[in-house]
């Protein structure tokens, strides 16, 4: 595996949190220019797939722009960049800009590809004169061949912050269609490869395309919670409430996890380790999920 050519870095910042990711394409202007008012944590400026070819020319020349626009009420600031090396050497060059927090790369399928990718951003950081290291990585996973090499993508380089499971194109290259018993078992496998590396692991399983029935896809979404996932990339404006409501920790889980650390104080107190709470035994795993949950709170 090729190793990191700039020193490792902490997470930056602007992740407060990644509940919502919304995909923006960058060459729809009203979409653009209102993608601020969403409320998602993060917005993807599209360069690939919802660009048609003939228009990303100038959505390259229009990013500068339209990053400012997506970030004026504090979002992370994402761009989608194309997989073929024509394309993704257009796309970095006008991507690696200030305002930029990171970049989604599509398609992923080895640790190699993403430090390639990252010796490059290096480059332009040093020829632009922007913080170096400071642009991070979302990896998509959308081939079954990516699957057998996770471990390897996820610590590939100290940009890498997230991974997703691209369920459209996974599902398509598997020649299936994307539901629940085919994409169970990709997601968790992104999911572990992200939680061991110390990354943010981002989906749910389900089709992306789900928007009209908002009733499924918050069971959808708070399903995906309780596996480990901390967020989720929506492809609708409509999608984005649902998914910061489904990935915070509601009042009762709150009240859960104050009760668990008041109790947690008293047991120390006591010289106990594990006690119990309303007739459930808690221990330190049970204590550090606590402290989680209110970490999680404090975020939103």
């Amino acid at each position: 595996m090729i190793k990191d050519t700039v020193p490792a870095v902490e997470s930056p910042t602007f992740v407060r949190r990644w509940r919502s990711l919304l995909f923006v394409p960058a060459h729809v202007s009203r979409f653009v220019g209102t993608a601020h008012e969403r409320g998602a944590d993060g917005v993807i400026l599209d360069l690939e797939d919802s660009v048609p070819q003939d228009q990303k020319a100038e959505s390259r020349r229009q990013l500068p722009e339209s990053v400012a626009k997506v970030g004026r009420k504090g979002a992370s600031v994402l761009v989608r960049v194309n997989r073929g090396l024509r394309a993704l050497a257009a796309d970095l060059d006008a991507a690696v800009v200030a305002g930029v927090d990171a970049l989604v790369l599509p398609k992923t399928d080895s640790a190699e590809w993403v430090a390639e990718i990252a010796n490059a951003v290096l480059e332009l950081e040093g020829e632009r004169n922007l913080v170096q290291g400071r642009i991070r990585f979302l990896a998509q996973i959308e081939t079954p061949a990516a699957l057998q090499r996770l471990a390897a993508i996820a610590s590939a380089h100290p940009r890498m912050l997230a991974m997703a499971l691209g369920p459209e194109d996974f599902s398509a290259a598997v020649g299936g269609t994307p539901e629940f018993d085919l994409l169970l078992t990709p997601n968790l496998s992104v999911l572990f490869a992200a939680r061991a590396a110390g990354l943010l692991p981002l989906g749910f399983v389900g089709s992306i395309g789900e928007v009209t029935d908002t009733d499924k896809l918050r069971e959808t979404a708070a399903h995906a919670r309780r596996l480990g996932f901390a967020g989720a990339l929506a492809i609708h404006p409509t999608q984005v409430a649902i998914f910061n409501e489904a990935f915070s920790p509601s009042a009762q889980e709150i009240k859960w996890a104050r009760d668990v650390i008041a109790a947690e104080n008293d047991a120390a107190a006591r010289g106990l380790s594990a006690f119990s709470l309303n007739g459930k035994m808690v221990d330190p795993p049970v204590v550090r999920r606590a402290h989680d949950t209110l970490a999680l709170a404090g975020r939103n």
